[in-house]
């Protein structure tokens, strides 16, 4: 069945204006878009076409023979020629009928080949348009052949895509060469304009060498010249030496001859005199050349004797310079010294005197202790002794003891305090208890005897039991609670009175009564070594004597409590060693019982050395006072700061910090050592109660 005849018309005209020559570079975005525009025309065209060349849903068969017919000649599509041969092919019959989907495609090739614009360079390309168009028709209608051809197509579009980089490739190896040719023409030039500097050197070269040869014969020749005249000069200098001395010799002649004619005025023989003044010039010449040497080598010499006098007066001198010299040095530190003082004293007296505004503006006004003479029984004088060496708050003990002790005579009676647990057991009474009134006198004399008697009881009570016993023994039981009450009350009130301030203490129970009594044996036992000390037995002993006693006695004891003991013995730093000191009267006690001062500083330094000592513990402890401590920590510690305690005196200390006896205290390593504790603050107030003495000085400082 025959097809019918295509319309021109279905097919829609492409411009062809987007497609650039080979070597123009696009914008990639203009190039897509250009595409897909280009895809979406030429989808549509393919549409139309398949429509239109299509034949009841098939192609139309056409002979194999007319296979090899040329469609299209290589002519211009728009030229005359191409228009009178397409005239004649349309007015000559064909053989045989071509198919429509063929004319369809020829003729929509030559109406897109007449709406080409060839007069533009890419007027190949624009011609390849179509062409490609045709081809993919094809492919797209031929199904079977679709894969081969597309893959024809595919590898042809590669190799034209190649053509571009190719056309790059030339002609950047023709910039290449034309570098290449540009560089080797630089290097002819460069090496040209080398080998003509070359040149030059070499002609420098050889100037310079014909000026050197020139010079070293011109150098050889004036040093010839000048060996020349070095010789005619000394020729000459030999010749006018030798015209000299001939000169002279003449001369000599002469004086000779005129000598020789004369004889008569020297009386001397020529010959001999000539001899004689030749001799003298060699003479002169010598000694002259002597003197010279002499001056020349002893110019600047001076007499030995002047030398050694301006030694002696320079080492005087430098002795003087030396001596002044560690004179100023030491001068110097002093006066650095002193102004280091003196700065010290300044910020001294600074603070001093802004402490003493700060006083003067916070603190009360010290007391007039003078208005106490008209108030105190016995008028100044007796409050001037009572005073002597106290401090303010000694005085306002000492008045608060006047006016205690008269209050005290005017009480009759005492109220009884009962018989509670917390009353002791000598003051356990309901009712009224007369006052005794004894002097304090009396009351130490009282206590004194009471001390002796408990020295030498055998079988020990507690100390407030004894007591009361031993004031039954004396006055009787009925006058028993009015003695203990009344000494009682003297004791509390006469705090600075040593015996019954001590009393006092052992009676409330907050001192030990060994306290006392080991106070006691150190006093007599100092007695003693001063009376062994004494080999005169006259009473007397030396300051150094009494240094040497103290030391032996107190082993453990500072060099600076030495000497306060020394001085409240009398020592005073105008005393030498020799001087004498009543040692018995270190130990005299007055009516009242006060001792000496030098007793005095003993139990006082006793009682320093005793809080030093708990200090220590307590340190060496690392605990609060508050907080709970092991009988093993308290043995460890006593051990660390006494090395020197014994067993039983260590056991002794323990049992009275705990208050365990002796029998229940447990060995050391036990495990009920760690059960038994105690508050810190109680165990340092136990055995500040008991006596407590350093046994040995601690390991790191040495015994004095």
């Amino acid at each position: 069945m025959a097809s019918p005849k295509p319309r021109c018309s279905s097919f829609a005209t492409t411009s062809r204006t987007h497609i650039q020559p080979s070597g123009v570079t696009v914008d990639d975005s203009y190039l897509t878009e250009a595409k897909s525009s280009q895809n979406r025309k030429f989808s549509q065209k393919q549409k139309t076409l398949s429509c239109q060349f299509s034949i009841g849903g098939h192609l139309s068969p056409w002979p194999t023979y007319t296979s090899g017919q040329t469609i299209l000649h290589n002519r211009k599509p728009c030229s005359y020629d191409y228009r009178k041969r397409a005239g004649s092919w349309q007015q000559q019959p064909l053989g045989t009928t071509k198919p429509r989907y063929l004319e369809q495609l020829e003729n929509y090739l030559r109406k897109e080949l007449l709406l080409l614009d060839l007069s533009t360079d890419s007027a190949q390309e624009l011609r390849l348009q179509p062409y490609r168009e045709i081809f993919e028709f094809f492919i797209e209608d031929f199904k079977t052949y679709k894969p081969l051809l597309s893959s024809i197509k595919h590898q042809r579009e590669k190799i034209r895509a190649l053509e571009p980089l190719k056309a790059k490739i030339v002609t950047v190896n023709e910039d290449c060469n034309e570098r290449i040719l540009a560089m080797r023409a630089e290097e002819r030039y460069e090496i040209s304009m080398l080998k003509k500097e070359k040149m030059n050197l070499l002609k420098l070269i050889d100037k310079k060498n014909e000026e050197k040869i020139s010079l070293q014969s011109e150098v050889s020749k004036l040093r010839k010249n000048l060996a020349e005249e070095y010789l005619h000069y000394l020729s000459e200098r030999d010749a006018r030496k030798i015209l000299i001395a001939d000169l002279n010799e003449l001369r000599y002649q002469r004086e000779d001859m005129s000598l020789a004619q004369s004889p008569g005025i020297w009386g001397e023989d020529p010959v001999k005199l000539t001899l004689a003044l030749k001799m003298t010039r060699q003479d002169l010449t010598r000694t002259q050349m002597e003197l010279n040497t002499m001056k020349a080598n002893f110019g600047d010499v001076v007499p030995r004797r002047d030398f050694e006098m301006q030694e002696k007066t320079n080492k005087d001198l430098q002795e003087q310079l030396d001596s002044l010299r560690g004179d100023y040095e030491e001068v110097c530190k002093e006066h650095e010294i002193l102004l280091q003082l003196h700065m010290t004293t300044l910020k001294e007296r600074d603070q001093f005197y802004s402490e003493l505004q700060e006083i003067q503006r916070t603190s009360t006004p010290r007391p007039d202790w003078t208005k106490c003479e008209d108030v105190v029984a016995g008028g100044p004088d007796r409050w001037q002794m009572l005073a002597e060496g106290k401090n303010s708050d000694q005085l306002v003990d000492v008045l608060l003891e006047e006016i205690g002790e008269g209050l005290l005579r005017e009480k009759d009676f005492f109220p009884g305090l009962g018989y509670g647990e917390a009353i002791p057991s000598f003051l356990r009474f309901d009712g009224i208890v007369e006052n005794k009134k004894p002097t304090k006198k009396d009351v130490v004399n009282l206590l004194k005897d009471a001390w002796k008697e408990r020295l030498v009881e055998e079988q020990k009570e507690k100390f407030p039991d004894f007591f009361f016993n031993f004031l039954e023994n004396r006055f009787g039981p009925g006058d028993a609670m009015a003695w203990a009450y009344t000494i009682f009350e003297n004791t509390k009130l006469f705090r600075s009175n040593e015996v019954m301030s001590q009393f006092y203490a052992l009676l409330m129970g907050k001192r030990s009564e060994s306290v006392y009594i080991k106070q006691k044996e150190t006093v007599v036992q100092l007695l003693k070594e001063m009376t062994n000390a004494d080999s005169q037995n006259e009473g007397l002993i030396t300051m150094e004597n009494l240094s040497t006693v103290l030391k032996s006695t107190f082993p453990f004891k500072k060099e600076e409590r030495i000497q306060e003991l020394m001085e409240a013995g009398g020592w005073h730093s105008n005393s030498s060693n020799a001087d004498l000191l009543n040692y018995h009267s270190l130990f005299i006690e007055d009516e009242e019982g006060q001792s000496m001062p030098f007793v005095q500083k003993l139990w006082e330094q006793y009682m320093d050395e005793k809080d030093e000592y708990l200090q220590e513990l307590k340190q060496e402890l690392g605990l609060e006072l508050h907080d709970k401590v092991t009988l093993p920590k308290v043995r460890e510690a006593l051990m660390n700061i006494d090395p020197g305690l014994d067993k039983q005196t260590l056991n002794s200390y323990l049992s009275q910090a705990f208050q365990l006896p002796m029998t229940e205290l447990p060995e050391e390593g036990e495990e009920k050592e760690e059960a038994i504790m105690e508050q810190l603050q109680i165990a340092l107030e136990q055995l500040q109660m008991i006596d407590l003495r350093r046994m040995g000085p601690r390991e790191q400082e040495p015994a004095s």
